[in-house]
């Protein structure tokens, strides 16, 4: 089946599922509590599930990407919606790059971006969490209570063992030994 072909039944598929759903709705009086539970937030939500599910249907592993930059985004309003924390956005930011590194992850798992593409991501992430943990203890919301300075510490022990544990790489002469000999002139 070629793309076009699987792009026109993602997209008939979609269509199908939420104008059956607004069908539904409309037919069934007591189907009304499902507005209920979709305040503002959970459309955003909507969107980044609709952006996977798009994706898986037409084969594009990478649409992971954006949906769960907007899913998260839209998890975080939720949660700032529920709460009236509406302050935690100087430091909730930061989770961004984080939603970038699971949605490589993601894609990653699903076909695209391979090995590297799961390491990139991951490290995204945990440095975003990083970065989230640490400007939230500076504006005194601290998810890590008063202890985040030692995480601080941690990742940074971390950062200087690091590189006593890589290996090092051995150049393939076997590939272009020209260039090898041109190195060594």
């Amino acid at each position: 089946m070629d793309r076009t072909t699987r792009t026109n039944l993602g997209f008939g598929f979609l269509l199908i599922l939420i104008g059956g759903l607004f069908l539904a709705i409309q037919l069934v009086p007591g189907l009304n509590w499902v507005w209920s539970i979709f305040t503002w937030p959970m459309w955003i939500v909507g969107v980044g599930v609709f952006l996977l599910l798009l994706g898986l249907l037409l084969g594009a592993p990478g649409m992971a990407i954006p949906a769960v930059i907007v899913g998260g985004i839209g998890g975080l309003l939720y949660w700032q919606n529920a709460t009236g924390n509406w302050e935690s956005w100087a430091y909730a930011w930061s989770l961004i790059p984080g939603f970038v590194g699971v949605g490589l992850m993601l894609a990653s798992i699903l076909g695209e971006g391979g090995k590297n593409g799961f390491r990139v991501g991951t490290w995204m992430a945990v440095i975003s969490f990083s970065v989230f943990a640490v400007f939230s203890g500076i504006f005194g919301n601290s998810i890590l209570g008063d202890y985040w300075p030692v995480g601080l510490i941690l990742f940074g022990l971390w950062l200087l063992v690091q590189p006593l544990f890589r290996r090092k790489t051995i150049p393939n002469v076997v590939s272009d030994p020209q260039e090898h000999i041109d190195e060594a002139q």
